[in-house]
């Protein structure tokens, strides 16, 4: 009787013990890069993966995924019995060509599943993904420029496919760089920002909850004023990182 009810407590306690540890082993990885490392230092990773709950089994979609940086590290915590969808539109796919041909040669990573979408509206299989993420690129929905080629996105679309592919319970982690308090979609093109209460509301209006957020990647030394390329700020600038549900 012993023996059994042992038995049962550890097949209850491995999952647990397993997926506490599959984030260290997805950074600690062997695989990775020198520059994903050197860029730890400045994400926190392990904080944000374990913020938002990444877990072995989980379907993840990381929407204007760029060159993979964080679809590497969620790939090799969802593991095999995950899969990544690594999005982008055809803008991020051609600027981040070089890295994402890197990250992305035969054999590496296959249970990444590569997405190139129209942004307005991301055909993905409704309530098929467990936790979408968007890191530092959601301002980007919001970018209106002429001159940069970039298309123009229908933000409603946008956020309508996000909460289409979230499955009951899903959730929608947001990283982005902080604008200055009182400004909206207006900065963007400029300095690449957007104001943290700008993009709540902007989110809140399309059926999102804001659940947690976590505070260990600001800077309040960060005037936010500043494109987020400028070297005074680069690297180094204000994000709120956001964690929602759905109504």
């Amino acid at each position: 009787m012993k023996t059994l009810l042992l038995s049962c407590l550890l097949a209850f306690a491995l999952p647990a013990i397993a997926a506490d540890g599959a984030i260290e082993k997805s950074i600690a990885s062997p695989e990775r890069t020198a520059a994903d490392r050197e860029r730890d230092a400045r994400e926190k990773p392990a904080e944000v993966l374990a913020f938002a709950g990444v877990k072995p089994g989980m379907v993840i979609a990381d929407i204007f995924a760029a060159g993979g940086y964080y679809t590497e590290l969620l790939a090799g915590v969802v593991g095999d019995g995950g899969k990544v969808l690594a999005i982008n539109n055809l803008s991020y796919a051609t600027y981040d060509k070089d890295n994402i041909k890197a990250r992305f040669t035969e054999g590496r990573l296959k249970n990444v599943d590569r997405r190139l979408v129209e942004a307005s509206y991301m055909n993905i299989a409704p309530k098929s993904v467990d936790l979408a993420v968007i890191v530092m690129s959601y301002h980007d929905v919001y970018w209106l420029d002429e001159k940069s080629g970039w298309p123009e996105i229908n933000a409603d679309g946008f956020l309508d496919s996000i909460r289409r592919m979230l499955k009951p319970g899903g959730k929608l982690l947001i990283i982005d760089h902080n604008a200055a308090v009182g400004t909206g979609k207006e900065v963007v093109a400029r300095l690449h920002r957007l104001n943290e209460d700008w993009a709540k509301k902007s989110l809140e209006s399309h059926g999102f909850v804001l659940e947690k957020t976590y505070d260990g990647l600001r800077n309040p030394k960060d005037s936010l004023d500043k494109p987020v390329f400028d070297a005074a700020v680069k690297g180094k600038t204000d994000r709120y990182v956001h964690l929602y549900g759905v109504k």
